[in-house]
């Protein structure tokens, strides 16, 4: 009886056990993400331009060749193997070359050899050539975010960087996935018409990085030093996702890729709108600022570029170091803290050039004043032009 009794609380703990996993998987449980990766996903994504379309025909037509060619194979050895099995005395024959066979097994593969790189080449000359672009777009991978210059066509002169959602870093943090875009969730998606080729000119300026776009067909290594291109030509609006496809250092799980696809008339406002807010922002280096101004831009700055790593408390997380109460925040030398924005560290800290003169000195400003640093000290823009010499 009391082994009974043992055997059937265990049967409860475990019941219960299993009730609790099977709602913390209910609870977590996510849906198929539009333009992005889907439940159990097995296949190619859905295209949405006509080269991920030839991909798609592509990646079939070729299983279907490979599939043919090993069941033929196998079916072959297998049943020779078992009709000409020594069980049933099956004796061995005794022969040698043939020139019938020997001309077959070379001209039936380079057919089908032929067969698959022809339209295979076709697709891979139509991917590289980027030839008359609507809008030309270059895409620079920073460890660990993007950022885009509108190069050629409309909305030439826009820049922006894109970053994931401090808010996702934040459920990654805490072992708390949530959302069908757990991790593609960005701050500044790349915005784009529907229906126009666009060229996406790829570099970067610390490590390799990829730039993929699956739903697009699009995969282009992003190398510092050189120049790579790329197009796509979007024949539907939405939303569509990615992420870097080259392992680029620890916070590589980071750096997703967002591409919002407009009408013609939606993204023309997207492009008045943001030309508008870079008139707004835009600042003369020589301006002195005060102390004031400069703590309330630098808080946006750090909350923007900054707090995803080293959190909005300053504190820091595993090899991130903190910024409150650092000894380089809070050194009287300000000319190290500008070193280390404008260069980077080689123990992960990226290059923040590409932010402007009066960001930089915002965002340093902010530090040497946040949390408990209270060192008083203000950067001005001009110090950052300096120091860029």
């Amino acid at each position: 009886m009391k082994k009974l009794r043992t055997l059937t609380g265990r049967l409860a703990q475990a019941t219960l056990v299993l009730g609790t996993l099977l709602t913390s998987q209910a609870a977590m449980a996510v849906n198929d993400l539009p333009g992005g990766p889907a439940v159990n996903q097995t296949n190619l994504h859905p295209p949405a331009t006509r080269i991920a379309a030839e991909l798609y025909w592509l990646h079939n037509f070729m299983l279907v060749i490979c599939t043919v060619i090993f069941v033929a194979v196998f079916g072959v050895m297998f049943y020779s193997i078992l009709k000409h099995r020594r069980s049933r005395g099956a004796k061995a024959a005794n022969f040698h070359e043939s020139t019938a066979v020997e001309v077959a097994w070379t001209i039936v593969p380079f057919l089908i050899v032929i067969g698959m790189a022809l339209p295979a080449t076709k697709a891979v000359v139509a991917m590289k050539d980027t030839t008359n672009a609507d809008l030309t777009i270059k895409a620079t991978g920073y460890q660990w975010k993007w950022g885009y210059d509108y190069l050629n066509g409309e909305g030439q002169g826009i820049n922006f960087l894109s970053t994931l959602d401090m808010t996702h870093r934040q459920m990654s943090d805490a072992g708390k996935p949530q959302g069908d875009d757990y991790l593609l969730k960005v701050d500044n998606p790349l915005v784009v018409p529907v229906d126009k080729k666009i060229r996406i000119v790829t570099t970067a300026s610390d490590v390799i990085h990829a730039w993929m776009i699956p739903a697009f067909g699009v995969k282009q290594d992003a190398i510092p030093g050189f120049v790579r291109d790329t197009w796509f030509r979007a024949e539907k609006t939405g939303d569509f996702y990615g992420q870097c496809a080259e392992l680029c250092g620890k916070e590589h799980a980071y750096m997703p890729i967002h591409v919002k696809v407009l009408s013609q008339s939606d993204y023309s406002a997207w492009v008045a709108e943001q030309q508008k807010k870079m008139a707004a922002v835009a600042d003369d280096p020589a301006k002195v600022w005060t102390q004031a101004e400069l703590l309330a831009r630098g808080e946006k700055v750090y909350g923007a570029n900054c707090a995803v790593c080293h959190r909005p408390d300053g504190k820091g997380a595993g090899p991130i170091k903190a910024l409150d109460g650092s000894p380089v925040v809070n050194d009287t030398d300000k000319g190290k803290q500008i070193t280390v924005l404008l260069n980077g560290l080689p123990n992960g800290m990226p290059s923040w050039k590409q932010l402007s003169d009066t960001e930089i000195a915002a965002v340093i400003t902010y530090t040497k004043n946040a949390w408990s640093n209270h060192t008083g000290q203000v950067v001005q823009p001009a110090e950052i032009v300096a120091a860029r010499k």
